[in-house]
């Protein structure tokens, strides 16, 4: 077996506003490993100051990845613990190199195009003119459940929002889901989830910022909003006593930013065990990512909606089957990957 890697910078369509700032740009790198003239691909993608990939030596591991392969070395004896998104490019290229290079990493309903995984729709911050905006288009697409990035405007105008799509869609018409990225106080994190409870939210994720499991256990006990860990879990390996002791209503599996999927469903069988929800959501990854993780997930029969509406957000994708129809994420076999690429 053969490995080489290249990278590619994904251009947003828009500035897209979280918590922790405004992205403009995000790097991916591709690992690709070839064995009897069988190509393999799998994505490496980080989200620079939440994935805990060292940013100043990740090219060189990559290369060493690479090296280490080419000189015979088993990917099983490769140390990738502290390079969880180079974990997942390179278990997503192997499942993909020994299911014949074709990007089908599964055989099932999902693949071959018959059935759809319910997704929802990202409304991502900015004025409330343009959030207001991309509600209104999600609506008219067909999601029936949208989630909307908070913690970064003025709180007042993040009510407003929502009081408008209270207004005009009730919850049992519009499921919303909230994400604060870390974004509230431990101090007056209850104060705001109290005055965002009026309009009949499904979950919030992640309220404050991770490591304080003492503040956000008690948040969790004392919250009228189910509470939703994520970046929790990133650079945690999957860890029960913290589930046991924090009590959350749900997870969210990122498996780029958790080091694969072996990892992903080591905390779902953990979060099951006690009686904790879960979702997969990709982590803007470009299209070869996306449709490792939403082939992945289509395996575990999940019951609630899954983030993976993420590969819509560039201009410089890599054309994929992966399309979106009222709200479902679908694999459409008439649609041919880009060829030129790699």
């Amino acid at each position: 077996m053969k490995a080489h890697y290249i990278n590619h910078k994904l251009r947003f369509k828009f500035p897209a506003g979280t918590s922790r700032g405004v992205l403009l740009e995000k790097p991916s790198s591709f690992i690709i490993l070839e064995e009897n003239d069988i190509s393999g691909i799998g994505e490496c993608s980080v989200i620079p100051g939440l994935s805990i990939d060292p940013e100043e030596n990740y090219q060189q591991k990559l290369q060493d990845v690479c090296d280490w392969i080419n000189a015979g070395c088993s990917v099983d004896d490769i140390d990738l613990t502290q390079f969880p998104s180079i974990a997942f490019g390179v278990e997503t290229a192997l499942l993909d190199l020994k299911t014949g290079g074709k990007r089908l990493l599964f055989d099932n309903e999902f693949t071959r195009g018959t059935a759809g995984i319910p997704i929802n729709g990202l409304v991502w911050m900015g004025d409330k003119a343009f959030m207001t905006k991309q509600i209104s288009e999600k609506i008219i697409a067909g999601y029936r459940c949208i989630k909307l990035k908070v913690g970064a405007l003025d709180f007042e105008t993040e009510l407003d929002i929502l009081r408008n799509i209270r207004k005009h869609y009730s919850a049992a018409e519009i499921e919303l889901r909230l994400d604060a990225n870390g974004g509230f106080a431990p101090t007056d994190a209850l104060e705001k989830l109290k005055r965002l409870s009026d309009f009949d939210i499904h979950s919030i994720e992640q309220p404050i910022k991770p490591r304080q499991w003492d503040a956000m256990a008690e948040i969790c006990r004392m919250s009228p909003i189910p509470i939703v860990l994520d970046e929790e879990l990133i650079g945690t390996a999957p860890n029960e006593s913290m589930l046991q002791q924090i009590k959350p209503a749900y997870i969210i599996l990122k498996p780029s930013l958790l080091g694969g999927f072996r990892v992903s469903e080591q905390w779902i069988q953990l979060a099951e065990k006690n009686h904790i929800g879960w979702w997969n959501t990709s982590a803007l990854e470009a299209n070869i990512g996306l449709n490792a993780i939403a082939q992945w997930t289509s395996t575990l029969n999940p019951s609630l909606p899954q983030g993976l509406g993420t590969g819509q957000l560039y201009d410089n994708n890599i054309t994929s089957p992966l399309e979106i129809w009222v709200g479902k994420l679908y694999h459409n076999r008439d649609i041919k990957w880009q060829t030129d690429f790699f």
